[in-house]
């Protein structure tokens, strides 16, 4: 097929942000009249060459045969089950513009979190390489110079000062240590958000670990409120829309809360009281959604909701910098006196014994 010779060469799925502007640029021309066919040939004029433009030629191939557009991006592999699923679904009602810009708005929401975790973490992660840099280089080159000082005038290896010296050189070792034993987890973890069943594992994990717990529940918390409301606002009804909104989340507590309300909405609980009880909102928001929902506002409602959430996650996240960075500081400044201080009271007691 056609399809297969111009797709793309790395089948690699699409982030986040690639995902919003493809929805953006779509939901513009289709809201203009232009179709859907015709509206991916404009995207590829503009996308040239690369893999995007290959992406974008592979799935205006499949159009022009007159395939639906929900079964071109389905072939074309990188794009996600759920995101196929609603186009499927926007085609059907006639709504595909609104789909398609509730999609972008809920990428754009996914990307906004995520960059915000990568912000939040790239600081603390200099400073710790900063941290293994200056330590790296007091172990390696400051104190073996001092040490053949230390000799010459006269210290011994066995004695007090000998002792502290070699107490200096062990303390800026485990620094060393330390410090690669985190960059060896930031690579694992990396790797980890690169495989579906790894972000399962990394999301059970941070579900429990006391220091991202809080963080951890509010950003599932908010990515369900952001599902919800783009399932609401695409034309679904709430019972299709929990059910579409549980394939979007990873495995993980948050994901066995929504299972757990789409069984109490099924045995007839009205949503409100659903996420109540299955713990997915507290009540004060839950009782927000009722509201919405009486008066038919329930997706503005939950995007408000995702919003709140996504401000409570940078407001943790600024707290536990605000602790982490005098913290990393601190350990900085005492790992650098120790190992100052082993060599220059050596020093200070073998010249003054010489004075």
């Amino acid at each position: 097929m056609g399809n297969q010779k111009n797709r793309r060469a790395v089948e690699t799925p699409l982030s986040p942000r690639e995902l919003s502007a493809f929805c953006a640029q779509l939901a513009m021309l289709v809201r203009s009249g232009i179709p859907a066919a015709e509206a991916i040939s404009i995207m590829r004029g503009d996308a040239g060459g690369g893999p995007g433009g290959e992406l974008l030629a592979a799935i205006g191939e499949r159009l022009e045969d007159r395939a639906a557009l929900g079964t071109a991006l389905a072939e074309a592999v990188v794009f996600p089950r759920y995101f196929v699923s609603m186009v499927e679904i926007g085609e059907r009602s006639g709504r595909l513009d609104e789909v398609l810009d509730a999609l972008c708005a809920y990428y754009e929401r996914e990307e906004s979190v995520s960059e915000g975790i990568r912000s939040a973490v790239a600081y603390p992660l200099v400073m710790i390489v900063m941290m293994a840099l200056v330590v790296g280089v007091l172990v390696i080159k400051v104190l073996p110079v001092f040490s053949e000082v230390f000799v010459e005038l006269g210290g011994g290896a066995s004695s007090f000062a000998g002792q502290v010296m070699r107490l200096g050189a062990a303390s800026g070792r485990i620094a060393i240590a330390l410090t690669a034993v985190v960059l060896l987890l930031l690579a694992a973890y990396l790797l980890m958000r690169a495989f579906p069943e790894g972000r399962a594992a990394l999301s059970r994990w941070s579900a429990v670990f006391p220091l991202t717990r809080g963080i951890s529940a509010r950003v599932a918390s908010g990515r369900f409120a952001s599902a919800m409301a783009m399932m609401l606002s695409s034309g679904l009804d709430s019972d299709q829309s929990l059910d579409m909104a549980v394939r979007l989340l990873d495995e993980g507590p948050m994901r066995r809360r929504a299972e757990r309300c789409r069984e109490l909405v099924s045995g007839g609980a009205s949503f409100a009281d659903a996420v109540s009880q299955a713990g997915i909102f507290p009540g004060v928001y839950a009782r927000m959604v009722s509201v919405g929902f009486s008066t038919g506002s329930a997706d503005t409602v939950l995007r408000k909701l995702a919003s709140r959430y996504e401000e409570e996650v940078d407001a943790r996240v600024a707290r536990m910098l605000s602790v982490l960075e005098p913290t990393l500081v601190a350990i900085l400044a005492v790992v650098v006196g120790i190992i100052l201080l082993s060599v220059m009271l050596p020093l200070m007691g073998v010249m003054s014994s010489i004075g």
